[in-house]
């Protein structure tokens, strides 16, 4: 197997919070939260991994980045460029440069040239009602804009860490001692400096008979963890309790150690409240594929999982790749609490399933990429409803489906590169294919829709063009890209 390495290349200025963690059936343990409310930052790195399942073989690249920040009453922004690499992955243009410095900010510079496509900005708004399951744009030019200083979608308003001055780490342990020392509000944010060679790792199988190493985040908000460009984590987050306003930006995060402990990115609630207003941002996360003798369900499960309450979440411009298990919401059939989750902007290449696995709830999916999803893609279950619009499917195996609760979802398909039911057809040109799965299984072998969105989103999100997804995408996800969004002429 060989793993992806990455150069980075950037600037910082401000941060932003955290989150994660899965299971199948069964739900995480561990603590962590807080409460509270910030201001905003970015800015970070990220490298890739490799990673195959289900017979397949998956490589992934990696990127680093620079950052952009706002907030809090004299918080500069800033966006900075940044180099990236990767593995399987095209190359292509894409280059960004900052804004400008505000008084007491930070400023950041830099170049940029990233690995991939081009990029675009924008989303989607929706408010219920009958839904249209008609196809994308046939055109769509890309490029890329500014840094978001604020996340979009369920996650609106979250602030962060704000505009506290950055306090760097550079391991797991002074991580977790920043936190650890902190009074739990008004801000705080951590530039984390590590780095870690994944190459090291020569079999990741070893890494499910290793300890986990993992930051707790509990009863605490107001935060901002911040990838520095060229940095690299081994360890993961977990965001629990009554934690809220957290940030995590531009952080690169691989093959994580811990057997069902390896969760990358846990966000659960516990008996005295769960989190809420959490983004996810511009990261790339990325385990591996490989079949681990032994490992069962346990390998490298969880990448961004939510569940027992965690609530108005967004996940966007994340670079997730080579991993079995990627999203879990709801940590069993019983746990359908209301969940509200966004993701937009995601590129989710060479993984197994759960993309994401929706137990009950409400979910916006919106500008997504999906390549080389070898088990199942979107899976609503329990009651959930999906709203997936405008994302661009290829190579995709059970691409919308409801299938191993004893309760179905319901999925409302509007502006997708897919349109019809031929185009996911026997044969069809995309790679789309189905499996019956187990009784009570339904596939979208239709492509219509289930059921209108019954819900008004709340929030304002106006979709890019399909084919503008498609094409620049890949150049302004993940960490190292400046905070690049895509922006579509």
């Amino acid at each position: 197997m060989q793993l992806a390495r990455w150069l980075m290349v950037g600037a910082l200025t401000q941060v932003f919070g955290c989150s994660g963690s899965d299971a199948t059936g069964a739900d995480g343990s561990g603590g962590v939260s807080g409460g509270a409310s910030g201001s905003v930052g970015s800015g970070g790195t990220s490298t890739g991994g490799t990673r195959a399942a289900n017979g397949g073989v998956e490589t992934g690249g990696a990127t680093t980045g620079g950052l952009s920040s706002a907030g809090g009453a004299s918080g500069g922004s800033v966006s900075g460029g940044g180099t990236a690499t990767g593995g399987a992955r095209s190359t292509g243009g894409a280059s960004s440069t900052g804004g400008t410095p505000g008084t007491g900010g930070l400023s950041n510079t830099g170049g940029a040239a990233a690995n991939g496509g081009s990029s675009s900005t924008g989303g989607s708004s929706s408010t219920g009602g009958a839904a249209a399951t008609g196809g994308a744009p046939a055109t769509g030019k890309a490029g890329s804009g500014p840094p978001e200083t604020a996340p979009r979608g369920y996650a609106q308003g979250t602030t962060g860490g704000g505009s506290k001055p950055s306090q760097k780490a550079s391991s797991f342990a002074e991580v977790q001692a920043l936190i650890d020392d902190y009074s739990g509000s008004g801000g705080l944010v951590i530039e984390y400096t590590g780095k870690f060679d994944f190459s090291s790792i020569s079999d990741p199988c070893t890494q499910h008979e290793r300890d986990a190493q993992t930051v707790q985040i509990k009863r605490k908000g107001d935060i901002t963890l911040l990838g520095a460009d060229g940095s690299s984590a081994n360890f993961g987050i977990h965001i629990a309790s009554t934690a809220s306003n957290i940030i995590v930006r531009n952080m690169t995060i691989g093959l994580t150690a811990g057997a069902d402990a390896s969760d990358i990115i846990s966000i659960e609630g516990m008996s005295d409240g769960a989190p809420s207003k959490i983004w996810i941002d511009h990261n790339e996360f990325f385990t591996s594929m490989v079949e681990c003798d032994g490992a069962g369900d346990t390998e490298f499960d969880g990448m961004i999982d939510l569940k027992k309450g965690a609530d108005n979440v967004t996940i966007s411009y994340n670079y997730l790749h080579d991993h079995h298990k990627v999203s879990l919401n709801g940590s069993s059939d019983s746990d359908t609490d209301v969940r509200h989750i966004t993701f937009h902007h995601n590129l989710f290449e060479k993984v197994g399933s759960r993309v994401p696995l929706q137990r009950g709830g409400y979910s916006h999916l919106v500008n997504n990429q999906y390549l080389d999803v070898s088990v199942s893609g979107i899976n609503v279950r329990m009651g959930g409803h999906a709203l997936v619009e405008a994302n661009y499917f290829e190579k995709v195996k059970n691409p919308v489906t409801s299938r191993d609760s004893d309760e179905i979802g319901f999925w409302d398909l509007r502006d997708n590169n897919l349109a019809t039911a031929s185009d996911v057809a026997a044969n069809n040109p995309l790679g789309i294919t189905w499996s019956d799965g187990d009784d009570g299984t339904v596939n979208a072998t239709d492509w219509k829709t289930t059921k209108a969105f019954p819900v008004a989103l709340g929030y304002s999100f106006s979709a890019d063009p399909v084919a503008c997804v498609q094409a620049g995408l890949r150049a302004v996800v993940g960490a190292g890209k400046g905070l690049k969004t895509l922006k579509c002429d």
